[in-house]
């Protein structure tokens, strides 16, 4: 009878071995974004905290308008002034947030505005809030504070959000993204000696970011905090 030759050879280390190789890709990053600047800032010499705001999944695309549906450059809309520079990026249709695009981001306002480095926060709702935590913890050394709402991530990154203060705010209802999610990942927070606080919207469901961004503590919190000087 025939025998398949391939099915019963093992297998054997001289036809394959471990490689590995390292090397340096340079790519090509891009966002658009709102810039505002506070009242004062072109008469002035000082320098001002700086505010990154991740928009959700819903304003993605290319119309920038659309980013001002919701969070601070709603508020901004509005007539509200703010202390500090606020930078509010579009995410492109059917992407995720680049988080290597945003740390760009950060780089060119910081070369082209008069940024103070130790007062550098985040911010974002959804997908927006997922992006927080992510950027945070890739770069947790630049920012000095970070508030996601209605967020989550992975808890692979607790230990590298132990020490950035961070407000996570979401609705014990949220079918979306659950409220477990960010729960969890706050107490593997702590668990790795950090101390964010989460602060549970009772029966509230995906959308409670309207009265958080409609308030002052939140700002006033994110302000409040400042990177150690050196850093």
């Amino acid at each position: 009878c025939h025998t398949d030759l391939m099915a019963v050879k093992k297998p054997n280390s001289k036809f394959q071995q471990a490689e590995e190789f390292t090397a340096s890709v340079t790519v090509e990053v891009g966002l658009r974004y709102l810039l505002y600047l506070p009242p004062g800032y072109q008469e002035s010499a000082a320098s001002y905290p700086l505010v990154l705001f991740l928009h959700g999944a819903g304003e993605r695309g290319e119309d920038l308008e659309t980013v001002k549906l919701h969070g601070p450059p709603k508020e901004v809309e509005k007539g509200r002034e703010f202390p500090f520079i606020l930078v509010s990026p579009q995410c492109p249709e059917f992407r995720y947030w680049d988080l290597n695009a945003l740390v760009a981001l950060i780089d060119h306002i910081q070369s082209t505005h008069r940024v103070d480095h130790q007062r550098i926060y985040v911010m974002g709702l959804s997908m927006g809030g997922y992006a927080t935590y992510g950027l945070t913890a890739m770069i947790p050394d630049r920012i000095a504070a970070a508030a996601p709402i209605c967020g989550a991530e992975s808890l692979k990154h607790a230990e590298r959000l132990k020490d950035v203060p961070i407000w996570a705010i979401h609705g014990t209802k949220d079918m979306a993204v659950r409220f477990k999610w960010d729960k969890e990942l706050i107490s593997a927070i702590k668990g790795a000696g950090g101390k964010p606080k989460l602060t549970a919207i009772k029966d509230g469901g995906h959308d409670v970011w309207s009265d958080a961004y409609g308030s002052t503590e939140i700002y006033e919190w994110l302000l409040s905090h400042s990177l150690p000087p050196g850093k």
